[in-house]
């Protein structure tokens, strides 16, 4: 890590990108359902399948995207690429609203987004190191929550006075502050080995080599925080879309404001959840984090079939902030744990967020169809239920990772994974 660089330069740079990319990163999100099913009346099933083929863009896109950001040391060229191709690409939709045109922008938009999270992750890796990495991701999204609270609270009062189109709006002028951000990051005070996970061990400079790929295939702890990481995404993604086109409706006038009321409550409350994270995780265990995390949902879940209360949805919302809030910032801490000193820490995390969004392609897709067949309340109870066989298997099965965190780095030329000495212990 270059020492002689103004970390504290470098930290600031890096907060304002994670506020501004907050709303880039994920594109139109659930103002997508929203649009589609109030400005352009297309049915619930139709919406699913639309949002669950540009996530399966995603998912294509995830893993190669990690090994990219593995490889470059243009890390900062490569995330302002990928945040003007959201922006375009979601900018679109109003232009050209029928079918196949917004799948094709969809998909462009979730291919290009798959970059932010190991980019970001790698970044701050390389700047700050392991010893400072859960601090860091807690930090990270304490302002990503924050940017998203923002963006959200101003497209509701906008949405009040210019109609639902004018998230389209906001989404540029977020992309524009994203790309300032993204480039005042020092590009000196980035360590690219260290930033895949490698250490300094040797003496003049010189850095342990990568593992293998198939690293990720042998790694048992990994492969069973994906499932894990699968289950969480099946449960969750689909909740808030499903929330917002019940809130529409009931009022179609309030549909955009009551969806930017849900995601600000929300917002809010990941700020505190995921500073928690990155102040205890280290001391509490970050297994337990995790598992607190999938245990929500299925409480929000069940809450959320009890009333169609605009007012209760909304405070129901608020439990998303929790385990939302968990989850964004103990994911990558665990699989830099899991990765530690193997080199390939962001094709990894590139891996978990492939499997992260065959969930979110297949919770949309799914909740659509039972909402067709069953109605909303059974949707949510089914999305509960998955999240629950996710819980049983991360507490039987996935191991604690905390004890990496403060292991020393291995001898030059011993690079195993530390997840391949967990899953022997």
């Amino acid at each position: 890590m270059a020492g002689n660089v103004d970390q504290g330069r470098a930290g600031r740079a890096l907060d304002a990108a994670n506020f501004f990319l907050a709303d880039v990163r994920d594109g139109l999100g659930p103002y997508l359902a929203v649009y589609l099913l109030t400005e352009q009346h297309w049915g619930e099933a139709r919406i699913g399948l639309v949002m669950s083929i540009g996530t399966l863009a995603g998912i294509v896109a995830q893993t190669p995207a990690g090994a990219l950001v593995d490889a470059t040391r243009a890390k900062r060229l490569v995330t302002a690429v990928a945040a003007i191709t959201v922006t375009i690409a979601s900018l679109a939709v109003p232009l050209f609203p029928s079918f196949l045109p917004v799948v094709i922008s969809q998909s462009v938009a979730h291919a290009a987004a798959v970059v932010f999270p190991p980019a970001i992750a790698a970044v701050s890796l390389g700047i700050f190191g392991h010893t400072a990495f859960t601090r860091r991701i807690g930090r990270n999204e304490t302002f990503n929550h924050a940017g998203n609270a923002v963006a959200a609270g101003l497209a509701g009062l906008s949405a009040c006075w210019f109609g639902p189109t004018v998230v389209f709006y906001l989404l540029g002028a977020m992309a524009v502050a994203s790309l300032a951000s993204i480039l005042a990051i020092p590009e000196e005070a980035i360590d690219h080995d260290l930033a895949r996970g490698l250490h300094n061990t040797g003496t003049g400079g010189q850095h342990d080599q990568p593992s293998g790929v198939d690293v990720l295939l042998t790694c048992r702890p990994l492969l069973i925080f994906a499932i894990c990481v699968v289950l969480f995404h099946l449960s969750n993604a689909a909740m808030l879309p499903l929330v917002g086109q019940k809130l529409a409706l009931q009022d179609k006038n309030m549909g955009t404001s009551l969806m930017s009321a849900c995601i600000v409550a929300a917002q809010l409350v990941m700020v505190p959840f995921a500073m928690l994270v990155g102040a205890r995780a280290d001391r509490w265990g970050h297994k337990r984090f995790f598992l607190a995390a999938l245990l929500i949902l299925p409480i929000r879940g069940a809450l959320y079939t009890l009333s169609d209360n605009p007012f209760w949805l909304v405070g129901v919302q608020l439990l998303d902030g929790v385990g939302a809030g968990i989850f964004g910032a103990i994911f990558p801490v665990i699989v830099a744990d899991l990765m530690r000193n193997a080199g390939r820490f962001n094709v990894a995390l590139g891996a978990v967020i492939t499997a992260q969004s065959i969930g979110a392609a297949l919770s949309t897709t799914l909740a659509g169809f039972v909402v067709v067949g069953a109605g909303y309340s059974a949707a949510f109870i089914t999305l509960g239920a998955v999240a629950a066989i996710g819980a049983v298997i991360c507490l039987l099965a996935l191991p604690e990772t905390r004890q990496t965190a403060n292991r020393s780095p291995r001898p030059q030329g011993k690079t195993v994974a530390s997840a391949s000495a967990i899953a022997a212990e």
